[in-house]
């Protein structure tokens, strides 16, 4: 009987490397551009490595998935924990490169089920922290959570910002700013103006 091929540590560093590598190859020339030798070449490391590391191929983009869905859920929750939690959410949401990364995953798992069930399991995971951590923020501002339930809020808001940005990096812009206002100028009357740091952030995305 064969033993089974040792696989480097979870936690090594050039496993990192390599994740990190094949992110940006991804987002700059989409995942069918992430082969072994690319990622490799873009890690400064020995193809070898990449199977060193992963079993296959769809090993590697399902860690990557789950690498990148763990680092976004921290992130959203430090927005839910922030002064203005629902700009904070609609900054978070409205970022490019997190719209690219998840229309290239849907794409992939198309014929991936172990990616597509790991999809829509951390997809709804997102969706139910997200709005269990606005239901009280929407109370508070006095909505009305018969009309605009908390999960109903958070569905609207990431597929507004996701078509937005990904109709945008095709080059469809029209009714995006108006869309935009409509949202922003809803926000801006249940939290004011945006703080700096996310005025900068939605500023720099337009």
């Amino acid at each position: 009987m064969s033993t089974p091929r040792r696989l480097g540590a979870p936690d090594a560093k050039n496993r990192a490397v390599l994740l990190a590598a094949a992110e940006r190859v991804m987002l700059e020339n989409g995942y069918a551009a992430v082969s072994s030798r690319r990622v490799a070449d873009e890690a400064g490391l020995k193809p070898q490595l990449v199977h060193y590391y992963f079993r296959t191929m769809d090993e590697l983009f399902l860690e990557l998935f789950r690498r990148r869905a763990e680092q976004g859920l921290e992130v959203q929750a430090l927005a839910l924990k922030s002064e203005q939690p629902l700009w904070a959410l609609w900054a978070f949401s409205t970022d490019p490169a997190g719209a690219i990364f998840t229309m290239e995953f849907i794409a992939l798992s198309n014929h991936r089920k172990e990616l597509r069930a790991e999809i829509v399991r951390i997809s709804e995971q997102f969706r139910v922290e997200a709005s269990t951590g606005i239901e009280d923020v929407l109370r508070r501002y006095g909505v009305d959570l018969d009309q605009m339930p908390a999960v109903a809020a958070i569905v609207l808001m990431t597929s507004i910002s996701r078509v937005v940005v990904m109709e945008d990096t095709l080059g469809v812009r029209e009714g995006h700013a108006e869309m935009i206002k409509v949202v922003e100028d809803y926000l801006r009357q249940l939290e004011g103006e945006p703080g700096p740091e996310l005025l900068e952030a939605l500023q720099h995305r337009r």
